[in-house]
C-alpha cells in the first residue's frame, strides 16, 4: 500500500509532515493506533484488530500483560530508579537472580549477562565483538537470508540486499554461506562449511564465530534441522569458533522452549536476546556468555541505555509469572500445535507449488511463493481485522506471530480471517461463511 496515499486524509497529517519516510509498518496498517491489551490493538475510530504481528515477536505475552503492569506502576510509584546505567540497582539484583533461577540453572547453563543496550543489533555487535576479541580473529561466518540488525556489524551478518544496500559502504568480515536446505534436501550444507574451514586453498578464513538463528524469522522462517545444528555446532568447536545463537526472534518461548536452541541440545557459546525478553515491548536486550568467555574489560564495551530499570522489572515479572512452572511452556505447545494444524489445512487445499507451510512453534507461516500475493493477503485480512506481516527474501511468507498467551477461540478466530483473506486472493471459495467479519 502506497504510504503517501494512505495519509492523504486528516488523521495522517502530521505523521506524513513530520515522520521520515523510513517508516515501514504503517505503510502497511495505516490506522492510528490509541490502545492496546492482550492480542488485541484498538485503533482511534475504535476498530478492533487481532495482532498477529505482536511488536514482531516483541510482546510474545500480549499488550500490557496484568501481571507485568501492576509490577512496572508499583516500582514506578515508589520512586524505582529508571535510569541506572551499569550501577548496581534492586531492579537489576532481583531480575538477574530471577533469570539465574529460573531458566539458566534449571538448563545447566553456566552464562554471565551482558546488559549491551536496547536492541537486538546492539546485541549482536557486542557478540560480534567479543567474538573477535577472544579469537584473535576476524572472520564471521553467517548464512544465507540471515537477519541480524541494520547496524553496521549486524548489517555484515545479515543477507537482505535491501538492508545491505542502505549502507552505503563495503560491509566486509563475513563469509557467507548456506542454510540448511538452501541447495535442497540432497545437500549437507554444514558439510560444505566442513570441507572450506578445513582446506587451507579454500579461501574462507578460519572464523573468530559462527553466527546462526534456529530458525531465521526475517528471513522467512526456515527452519534448520536439529541433527544440522548440532553438526555446525561441532564444526565451529572443530575449528576454533565460537557458536553464536541469534535467538532474538525465536526465543522466550516463540518456539517452545524458553531458548530456540534447547531441542537440538545446543551449548552455544554466546547467545543474543532482546525483543520479548523485557516482557511488556520495553527496550532491552542481553548477551549470555559462557562465563570462561567473559574476556570483557570495564567499560570496554559500553551504551548509555544499558541499564534500563523499567525493563528488568517487567523481565523479572515475566519470568516469575510465566516460567518458574512447566505449564506455560505445555501451553505454548498445544497452541503452536493447532497453528500448525489450521495452517496446514488451509495450505492442502492448493497445489504446493502455490501454498505450503514454514516454521516452527508459535513461529509459523505461509509461504504463497509471491510477494504480490502475499501482500494482497496481508492487505485483506487488515481490512477483515488481522495484522500479520510478510517475511522472506521476496516477502512471499505471511508469517503469523500471535501472542503466547493468545486464548484458542482469539487464535481460531485470527486464523479464520487469514484463511478467507487467501481464498479471496487465491480465488478459492471458503469452507464456511462468516469468516473474517470485522470486529467491533
Amino acid at each position: 500500500m502506497n504510504d503517501r496515499n494512505a495519509a492523504d486524509g486528516e488523521e495522517f497529517v502530521i505523521f506524513r509532515h513530520l515522520e521520515s519516510k523510513v517508516r515501514s509498518y504503517a505503510c502497511r496498517f495505516p490506522v492510528v493506533f490509541a490502545r492496546a491489551r492482550g492480542a488485541q490493538l484498538f485503533a482511534r475510530d475504535g476498530t478492533t484488530y487481532l495482532d498477529f504481528l505482536m511488536g514482531c515477536s516483541s510482546l510474545n505475552y500480549g499488550h500490557n500483560p496484568p501481571e507485568l503492569k501492576s509490577a512496572l506502576a508499583d516500582y514506578i510509584a515508589g520512586d524505582g530508579i529508571t535510569h541506572g546505567l551499569d550501577l548496581y540497582n534492586e531492579a537489576k539484583e532481583s531480575f538477574l537472580r530471577e533469570f539465574h533461577e529460573t531458566i539458566l540453572g534449571p538448563r545447566q547453563l553456566d552464562y554471565v549477562v551482558q546488559f549491551p543496550g536496547p536492541t537486538g543489533a546492539n546485541a549482536v555487535e557486542a557478540a560480534l565483538k567479543l567474538a573477535r576479541k577472544i579469537t584473535g580473529r576476524s572472520n564471521i561466518i553467517a548464512f544465507t537470508n540471515g537477519f541480524h540488525g541494520v547496524s553496521l556489524g549486524a548489517l555484515s551478518c545479515t543477507g537482505s540486499r535491501y538492508h545491505r544496500a542502505a549502507a552505503g559502504q563495503l560491509l566486509g568480515g563475513v563469509t557467507r554461506l548456506p542454510y540448511d536446505g538452501y541447495l535442497g534436501s540432497a545437500v549437507d550444507t554444514a558439510n560444505y562449511l566442513d570441507r572450506l574451514l578445513s582446506d587451507p586453498s579454500s579461501g574462507v578464513d578460519v572464523p573468530a564465530a559462527v553466527i546462526v538463528e534456529t530458525v531465521q524469522g526475517e528471513g522467512g522462517l526456515n527452519v534448520a534441522g536439529m541433527a544440522w545444528l548440532r553438526k555446525v555446532a561441532a564444526i565451529a568447536r572443530k575449528h576454533g569458533a565460537l557458536l553464536i545463537v541469534d535467538d532474538i526472534q525465536a526465543g522466550v518461548g516463540r518456539t517452545d522452549a524458553f531458548f530456540s536452541f534447547e531441542a537440538a541440545g545446543l551449548r552455544p557459546d554466546i547467545v543474543t536476546m532482546a525483543k520479548s525478553i523485557s516482557g511488556y515491548g520495553l527496550p532491552m536486550a542481553l548477551v549470555l556468555i559462557d562465563r570462561k568467555l567473559d574476556r570483557w574489560e570495564p567499560g570496554e564495551h559500553n551504551g548509555t541505555f544499558r541499564g534500563n530499570c523499567h525493563a528488568f522489572v517487567t523481565a523479572q515479572a515475566a519470568l516469575e509469572h510465566f516460567w518458574r512452572t512447566e505449564s506455560f511452556a505445555a501451553s505454548v505447545i498445544v497452541k503452536g500445535n493447532m497453528l500448525k494444524n489450521r495452517l496446514d489445512q488451509i495450505a492442502q487445499r492448493y497445489d504446493p507449488s502455490r501454498v505450503s507451510i514454514k516454521g516452527r512453534g508459535m513461529m509459523r507461516g505461509i509461504d504463497l511463493k509471491s510477494g504480490e500475493v502475499a501482500a494482497q493477503v496481508i492487505s485483506t485480512a487488515f481490512q477483515r481485522g488481522l495484522i500479520v506481516e510478510t517475511a522472506g527474501p521476496h516477502d512471499e511468507v505471511v508469517k503469523c506471530l500471535p501472542p503466547l498467551v493468545i486464548g484458542e477461540d482469539q487464535l481460531s478466530r485470527g486464523l479464520d480471517i487469514l484463511e478467507n483473506a487467501v481464498d479471496c486472493v487465491l480465488g478459492c471459495t471458503p469452507n464456511t461463511v462468516n469468516h473474517g467479519r470485522l470486529i467491533r
